[in-house]
């Protein structure tokens, strides 16, 4: 592979490609199987990017791809710099780039920082003894005098953060599970050893990056105790939840390990990085990565991803802490991902789901900020009930059945209504695909004008096409129990948000309605009338509108 030069961009008010795009999330398990044996991989990918770019979205996020053993479904990386068999090899990877560029799809990647597998060569050597040259590339630590964990910190998938390990007779941290040992960031040679990982997809001609987990990259070095939650009274199904995580995340010299990645990254073309930073109160850490100088370009947040109602309000709150300043930073969201049970499930009954999947994309395309559509989500597929019998997920199966898991979400997309196993593949499916997807599967919504699938095409298009949503300032005007009016507003023109997730009908009109036009509208909205469950978006010229609404 040859590396690109960096490119400058073309005057100081050109926008980059990625501030205000709409990316597609990829599962790659669950997106396209080309060979048959029930996992998705990265030709499947290839053969259905045509699908992808007819949507209007301006880059694919393909879910980790590299060698693992699968205990976390790729987020245990084996090598970070190789195509694990299932999904192909590195030849498979760089036609998909290839093709994917030449519909104009940019292309990010997952990279796993903040751990490992446990099969990784990197901890062979590290367990190995404590003189090793690779010893201190992991975070290990003496047991207390009694024999305890070095600090009382959980993990994310439940149960002690750390695991004892005779070899060394020590213990070594996880924060998700025990096959996931913690990098030791603290070590300058581990951080080198990721920039590398970093420079070796650059230059197999990535558009960018997706740094997974990555406020779990650093610890505490005294291993302080953290200290207990507050009980609100929700119930807590894990270990975890008992804990506020001072002390085993979120460490500052994250924010250091973020500028070195931006250092290489600006070495190349026209490059996006977006940093996933969950946790109680992310939004200042988000802020702190993205706002710093050299920072990352944007952080992914979970404030719409476990939302259990669509709430007016719950925006109002998110959308004001991300206002239009230097010091803030620029945001990205999501409704849905491979993580969180499908929105409109969340946010809807089961009679509800096809509208409130419409109203879900309306009010996606109207935020300020990138957005991410997770697959599926152009068809309106709901969160899939799946058995027991049948989960893969190592969280849902540890806390069945109070935990919803992750399963649900990541069921494989329906290519074809009448087709074995829904076009995905030609042999059963490593997760069932509900009845209730294959009947919206893509052939069936391409042959719709009036499907979910079109209504992507035409909102996205239509985000594309006019700078005041694709970039443009935003500001929330009213937000009540059900309705929520968005203001987006550029050089040129003004438009209007305005959304009824209420089961009644309503009304709301600005101070000058003559002078505003209907731009798009779904489930039965006019200007000003809103059926339930439904939005509008209306616009006005700058040069025809004084005043303000």
């Amino acid at each position: 592979m040859t590396r690109r030069p960096k490119q400058q961009t073309a005057g100081p008010a050109a926008r980059p490609w990625w501030r205000g795009a709409a990316i597609y999330q990829i599962y790659p398990r669950s997106f396209a199987d080309s060979n048959g044996d029930g996992v998705g991989d990265l030709p499947g990918i290839t053969a259905h990017l045509e699908h992808i770019a007819s949507l209007w979205v301006d880059a694919i996020w393909i879910s980790p791809f590299f060698t693992s053993p699968m205990k976390d479904f790729g987020y245990d990386v084996a090598d970070y710099c190789n195509v694990d068999p299932m999904f192909g090899g590195l030849q498979d990877f760089d036609t998909l780039v290839a093709r994917a560029h030449s519909l104009n799809l940019r292309v990010i990647i997952d990279q796993v920082y903040a751990h490992t597998s446990d099969v990784h060569a990197w901890f062979a050597e590290s367990r190995a003894d404590r003189t090793n040259p690779r010893a201190d590339w992991y975070v290990w630590a003496d047991a207390k005098p009694d024999g305890s964990p070095p600090s009382n910190w959980q993990a994310v998938f439940g149960g002690a953060a750390w695991t004892w390990d005779a070899r060394r007779g020590q213990y070594y941290l996880h924060n998700f599970l025990s096959s996931q040992p913690n990098v030791n960031l603290h070590n300058p040679r581990v951080e080198a050893a990721l920039l590398d990982v970093a420079r070796f997809w650059l230059d197999r001609g990535v558009d960018g990056f997706r740094l997974d987990a990555i406020n779990f990259a650093a610890h505490d070095p005294m291993l302080r105790d953290n200290p207990p939650a507050m009980d609100t009274g929700a119930v807590r199904t894990r270990s975890f939840d008992f804990q506020q995580h001072v002390h085993n995340q979120s460490h500052p010299i994250i924010a250091d390990f973020v500028a070195r990645i931006r250092s290489v990254t600006d070495c190349y073309a026209s490059i996006f990085t977006v940093a996933e930073v969950g946790g109680a109160d992310p939004i200042p850490e988000m802020q702190r990565l993205t706002a710093q100088p050299g920072g990352i370009n944007s952080a992914y947040g979970f404030d719409f991803l476990y939302a259990p109602t669509l709430s007016p309000r719950l925006f109002q709150k998110v959308l004001g802490q991300w206002p239009d300043r230097p010091d803030v930073g620029w945001p990205s969201w999501a409704f849905s991902n491979h993580d969180a049970p499908r929105a409109v499930s969340r946010w809807a009954s089961a009679t509800d789901r096809a509208a409130m999947a419409c109203l879900n994309l309306l009010l996606l395309i109207s935020l300020r900020g990138n957005i991410f559509i997770y697959q599926g989500e152009e068809l309106g597929l709901s969160q899939a009930k799946i058995s027991f019998e049948e989960l893969r997920d190592p969280e849902a199966i540890t806390n069945w059945p109070l935990t919803l898991g992750r399963d649900g979400a990541r069921t494989p997309m329906p290519w074809t209504a009448d087709a074995t196993h829904a076009g995905f593949s030609a042999s059963k499916p490593w997760l069932p695909i509900p009845a209730e997807h294959q009947a919206l599967a893509v052939d069936v919504q391409n042959a719709d004008a009036t499907s979910q699938l079109a209504l992507t095409r035409i909102l996205l298009s239509l985000r594309k096409n006019h700078d005041a949503l694709f970039c443009g300032d935003c500001g929330v005007v009213l937000a009540t129990d059900d309705l929520l009016v968005i203001e987006r507003s550029s050089a040129g023109e003004r438009v209007l948000c305005v959304f009824n997730v209420g089961l009644n009908a309503t009304e709301w009109s600005p101070v000058d309605p003559a002078q505003w036009r209907l731009l798009a509208a779904v489930n039965g909205a006019t200007l000003w009338r809103l059926p339930p469950l439904s939005g509008f978006l209306a616009e006005v010229s700058v040069d025809d509108l004084p005043g303000s609404v």
